[in-house]
C-alpha cells in the first residue's frame, strides 16, 4: 500500500491518501475540508477513493469527510466508540478492512479523545504492521493532549489515563520499524513539543519522545497535563461540528462568497458583522476601514480568526482582489461559514468614502520612550526576553483583559515580528482604545539595540 502525505502548513495538519495500485482503490485519512487535492491526486493516479477515515473528531479544523462522501462517494469510517449524526462504518478494535489487495487494521487508542483510533497498514499477506497512522494519539516528539474535551464533559485526567494505556498497551507494542504518520506537525496546538518531522518510527519515539520514557502513570499524567498551550475558543465548536451533518464547503462558498458595495458592507457592519481586513500589517496601518479587525492572510490566519472572532457573527472580508476565495476557504477550514460577502475591489472601493477610513503610524525602537508598552507574545516567548517595563497580556487573553490597559497613556503593542501586534492594535481600536505597534516587533527592537551598542 502506498502512503501519500499532504501537509497544510498554516494549520500544521497532515492528511494521507492510502492507495492499493493493483486494484486502483484508495482511502483518505483525516482530510482537510477543501478536498480538491485528494480528488486531483486520485484522478492523476487512476484511483477510486472508496473510504474516508477520521482518526477522531478533530478540534482544530473541520475535516473533509462529508465532502469526500458527496464528491467521491466515499464511505465514512470511524471508531465504534464514535457518535455522529451521519451514517458511518463503525470499526471495532482489531477489525480489518480490505482496500483492494491491501489491508488496514483499526486500533482503538483513546486518550486525546475518547473515540480516537490508530490505523495500521499491514504488510502484504501478513499480520505485521508496516505503518501506523496515529492521528493525534502519537506525534513525532510528543503525544496528544488529553485536555481538549474538558468543555464537552470529559475530565482531562480521565482521558490522560486512557492515553497512557493506549500508548503503553497498544502503540509501544508495535515493532520498532513501524513507520508513524501523525496528523500534526510542529506548530499545532494539539501538543506542546511536536517535532517538525513528517514521519518517524515507533523505535525512534520509544527512544526520544519525552512522554514515552519509562514512568509511572501518575508521573505521566502530571507531565502531559502541564504547560499545554492555550486552546483557541473555536476548538470545542469544531469538535462538535465534525460529528454533525452540515453543508459542504463548496455549497457554503457559493452561498456566501459574493462582492459587496460599500453601502452594503456598511449595512452589514451596522447589523453586527465584523469587518475582517486580511491585508499585511504594513498596508493596514496607514489606512483601513474604521473598526476593522486586521488578521493578515499571510500567517496563522485561520487559527487567529478562530481565537479572536466569535463564530456566530457574520464577516465582511477585505482582501487583495483575487484573494477573497482563499480567505473564505481558510475560514471554512475551521467552520467559519458565516461570511456576509467581501468588499468588491478591495480597499480601492473606499476611495470615495474617506470618512470610513482611519490609520496609525507604526513606531520604530527609538520612538518607544515614554510609551506604555504591551507585550502580546506567549508566556514562553516572554520568558526568553522582553522590553523592560512592558506589561504582558498574551494576544489570546486580550479580549478578557483589555480593561487592564490605561486609557490616558500612549499605547504601543509589540509581538515577535509585528503580525500579532497588528491584530491587537485593531482589536483595541474597535474597543475605543487608541494604540499603535512596534514595526518589526521584538526582533526589530533587539536588532536595533545590538547595532547601536557602544563599540558595536
Amino acid at each position: 500500500m502506498r502512503v501519500q502525505p499532504f501537509y497544510l502548513a498554516c494549520l500544521a495538519h497532515a492528511s494521507y491518501l492510502l492507495s492499493d495500485p493493483a486494484s486502483g482503490l484508495a482511502a483518505v485519512v483525516d482530510p482537510q475540508r477543501d478536498v480538491d487535492l485528494y480528488l486531483a491526486a486520485a484522478a492523476e493516479q487512476g484511483l477510486t477513493i472508496r473510504y474516508v477515515f477520521l482518526t477522531h473528531f478533530h478540534a482544530d479544523f473541520i475535516a473533509g469527510h462529508l465532502e469526500l462522501r458527496e464528491r467521491a462517494g466515499a464511505e465514512i469510517c470511524l471508531g465504534s466508540r464514535a457518535k455522529a449524526e451521519y451514517a458511518f462504518r463503525a470499526m471495532d478494535d482489531g477489525e480489518e478492512l480490505a482496500v483492494g489487495e491491501s489491508r488496514l487494521r483499526v486500533l482503538h487508542t483513546p486518550g486525546h479523545t475518547p473515540e480516537s483510533i490508530t490505523l495500521l497498514v499491514l504488510a502484504p499477506g501478513g499480520q505485521e504492521p508496516v505503518a501506523a497512522l496515529t492521528g493525534d494519539t502519537l506525534f513525532a516528539g510528543d503525544v496528544g493532549r488529553p485536555d481538549l474535551r474538558a468543555a464537552l464533559g470529559w475530565p482531562a485526567r480521565a482521558l490522560g489515563e486512557m492515553l497512557y494505556d493506549s500508548l503503553h498497551q497498544k502503540l509501544l507494542s508495535l515493532p520498532d520499524a513501524t513507520l508513524v504518520y501523525p496528523a500534526h506537525g510542529a506548530g499545532s496546538l494539539c501538543g506542546k513539543k511536536i517535532s517538525s518531522d513528517g514521519v518517524t518510527t515507533i523505535g525512534a519515539q520509544r527512544a526520544l519522545n519525552y512522554a514515552l520514557q519509562p514512568m509511572e502513570r501518575e508521573k505521566f499524567l502530571d507531565m502531559v497535563l502541564a504547560d499545554q498551550p492555550e486552546a483557541p475558543a473555536y476548538f470545542s465548536l469544531d469538535a462538535v461540528l465534525n460529528t454533525q451533518e452540515r453543508a459542504g464547503l463548496e455549497e457554503s462558498l457559493e452561498r456566501t462568497l459574493h462582492p459587496l458595495t460599500v453601502p452594503a458592507a456598511r449595512a452589514a457592519q451596522t447589523e453586527g458583522a465584523w469587518v475582517l481586513d486580511t491585508r499585511p500589517p504594513a498596508e493596514f496601518a496607514p489606512a483601513h476601514w474604521k473598526g476593522a479587525i486586521n488578521i493578515p492572510l499571510d500567517g496563522s490566519f485561520a487559527t487567529w480568526c478562530g481565537t479572536i472572532l466569535p463564530a456566530e457573527r457574520p464577516l465582511v472580508v477585505i482582501a487583495h482582489p483575487g484573494r477573497e476565495r482563499e480567505a473564505a476557504v481558510r475560514l471554512g477550514r475551521i467552520g467559519f461559514d458565516r461570511i456576509a460577502g467581501y468588499l468588491g475591489a478591495g480597499m480601492d472601493a473606499l476611495r470615495s468614502y474617506p470618512e470610513l477610513l482611519e490609520g496609525h503610524a507604526r513606531l520604530t525602537p527609538p520612538e518607544l520612550a515614554g510609551r506604555y508598552l504591551v507585550d502580546v507574545r506567549t508566556p514562553g516567548e516572554r520568558a526568553q526576553d522582553f522590553i523592560p517595563g512592558s506589561r504582558h497580556i498574551p494576544l489570546s487573553q486580550l479580549s478578557a483583559r483589555h480593561g487592564e490597559i490605561p486609557r490616558d497613556e500612549p499605547i504601543v503593542v509589540y509581538c515577535q515580528s509585528g503580525y500579532r501586534s497588528s491584530i491587537a492594535v485593531s482589536l483595541l481600536a474597535s474597543w475605543g482604545v487608541p494604540a499603535t505597534d512596534l514595526e518589526g516587533g521584538f526582533h526589530n527592537y533587539v536588532n536595533f539595540h545590538v547595532e547601536n551598542r557602544p563599540g558595536g
